[in-house]
Order: structure tokens, then sequence, then C-alpha cells
């Protein structure tokens, strides 16, 4: 690992201030992501901006019965919170299918989103890498790509997001806090950026064209401050579910998260979401299935023929024609899944 400096910030302000002040920063979390990739040479700050004791960590109700997730809430402080596990458990059960026990004891929400991919090529530096150095070359779309996208990708990159907790907040429709970075300078004498600003979730990570380096929608100084989830829509089910090469710690060959509700009158849908995991450099919202799904009621052929819709767009590469299959199946019986639950909820006293 090279030699780098570091910096703890006391507030928000101050991070941002060093953020501008020194080259080549980067913002300190968790670090179980950022400290894996110094140590295999794939980062190389010469900065480093401990944000982890900001007062970032509260799991807090919103008016009209959202939450806000604090950026360093830790991954398993917020699957085991009693709002998140009642109210979306469909948060709770995505962050439950990532990672070991230890990791999300210390991986943070903010850093669950930042997380960059586990393409090995990306995390090797002796092979070519545009999302390491853009212009370098993809040596995965000739490799062994087995794990990588099917859907959004590029002639330039093929690599996958492996966060489930950005899968589960797609389908929700949550939005992502942003502070700094796009407001200019605060005008404090620091250098410090001030503003804050909010990103659909489904819309913060990005498919990468021709700039795979660029993950994020976030702005160089930014810092993603928190979480806001929606109130959830009243009699809506949810679920998430992942598949994966063994039964834990292990990333998403593919994954879907769902929320439906139906008409009790009719059984026809009233909203659905769909959103798949690994599959795509993001969380890919099947907006095609969902537009087919709604207003519908809920038999096999129109799940089938609604999934089937959303994955005609795929294009998958040499090695990885099975998570096309994957994602189907699991989309399939998620949906079912939920119709069944959703039946059982009308019946009960």
């Amino acid at each position: 690992m090279k030699p780098f400096g570091y910096v703890r910030a006391g507030s928000l302000r101050e991070a941002t201030g060093a953020y501008a002040a020194h080259p080549d920063p980067r913002y300190l979390g968790g670090g179980t992501n950022l400290v894996d990739l110094m140590k295999l040479g794939v980062e190389t700050p010469a900065t480093l901006i401990d944000i982890s004791r900001l007062p970032l960590d509260a799991v807090e109700e919103r008016s009209g019965g959202g939450l806000r997730l604090g950026a360093t809430a830790r991954n398993s402080d917020v699957a085991a919170h009693p709002l998140v596990r009642t109210r979306y458990p469909l948060v709770a059960r995505a962050l439950l299918a990532g990672a070991s026990g230890q990791l999300r004891n210390i991986a943070t929400t903010g850093g669950n989103l930042l997380q960059r991919t586990r393409c090995p090529y990306f995390q090797d530096v002796s092979k070519a890498c545009n999302k390491r150095r853009p212009g370098t070359g993809c040596a995965a779309r000739d490799g062994v790509h087995r794990e990588h996208a099917v859907l959004g990708h590029s002639a330039h990159c093929i690599a996958t997001h492996p966060s489930d907790l950005a899968v589960a907040l797609a389908a929700l429709d949550a939005d992502i806090e942003l502070y700094g970075g796009g407001d200019g300078d605060a005008g404090d004498g620091t250098g410090a950026t001030g503003g804050i600003r909010t990103v659909a979730a489904q819309s913060f990570h990005r498919l990468p064209g021709d700039h795979p380096e660029q993950d994020t929608v976030i702005r160089p100084g930014e810092i993603l401050t928190a979480v806001l989830l929606p109130a959830p829509v009243p009699g809506a089910v949810s679920l998430y579910r992942k598949a994966r090469d063994r039964a834990s710690y292990a990333f998403a060959l593919a994954s879907v998260a769902a929320v439906l509700d139906l008409d009790p009158a009719t059984g026809r849908v009233r909203h659905v979401a769909l959103a798949f995991g690994g599959l795509a450099h993001r969380p890919w919202r099947a907006t095609t299935a969902e537009q087919e799904l709604t207003g519908a009621v809920l038999d096999t052929g129109t799940v089938r023929r609604a999934v089937d819709a959303e994955l005609d767009r795929a294009r998958p590469l040499r090695d990885n024609a099975h998570k096309v299959v994957l994602a189907r199946n699991l989309a399939r019986d998620a949906l079912a899944t939920l119709a069944e639950l959703a039946a059982t909820s009308r019946r009960a006293p």
C-alpha cells in the first residue's frame, strides 16, 4: 500500500473543505471496500478524509411516513432496526444477503452504495481495464466473463454493480441525499462547498457508455449523507431474492427486488416495482415489465410475458447466458410469491 495522508473531519464543511484542499483525496467511511482496493493498488489516494465520526449514523422517521437512513449507519444496524424491518423488510433482507456478519458490522449505508465492481480484471492492476484506467481496454470482454453484465453493457466495460441494497432502493423509489460539490464555494474561507441535492436511487448509478470509470452521478467532492425512503405503499408486499454461487458471502449472479400491491376487489395490479441486480452496471429497474403488469390480473401467463419482454433486451456474452435464465426464474417466482402473500393478507382477519 502506498503512503497517504489522513484527515479526520469534524463536520461536513470540514470534510468538503479538506477535499478541496488536498490532491487526489478520497472520503473514508467503513473502508471495507476502499482499503481493500488500496491494498491491491487499484486505489492510490494521496489523502484519506475520515468522515466515519460525523453524526450521520441515525435512522430517523420522516414526515409522511418515510425513513431517513444516515450514510454512516452500519449495515447490520440498519438491517436490525425495528422500523426498517417492519416497514421495509425488502431493505433488511437485501442487507442481510450481502457480505459477512463481520463486514456488515463495519460497512456503512453510503459505502454500500459507493462500492466498486468486483470484476477481477478491475481488481488486477496487471490487466487492461477502462474502469480503472480509461482508454486501456477491457480484458474481461475476451476473458472469463461468467459473472459479468448481460444488460446495458458497452464496448468499454461489462462490469456489474455489486450492491444488494442498491437494488432494493431502486425498487422502493428511494432518493439519495448528497452534500457539497454542486453549489460553489461556501464563502467562509475554508474552500468548502455547500448545498444539498437529492438524486433518485434508480438514477444514481449509471451505465458504462464511454465512461465506465464513472460509477455514479456523484460530483467531485460531494458526500453521500443519507438514503431517503418514501412512505411504504399501503397494502403492498415486497421481497428480495438473490442467486449466488454459495449460500453466503457471495455477490449476486442475479437478484431481484419486487414490490406488489393488488386491488382486493378485482385482483388487478395497482402498483408493481421490479428491479434486477447482478445483471448490469447499475440496478436495473424493469420498467417494461412493470408497464405490462400494471392493471393486469397477475396470472402465470401475464407474468411470463412481462418478464420475458424485459429480459428480451439482454445481450449475454459467451459465458453468461445463464444469468438471463436465473433472472427470469427469480422474477417469475418472486411475483408469484408476492401474489400469494397479497392474497393471504386479504384473507387474514
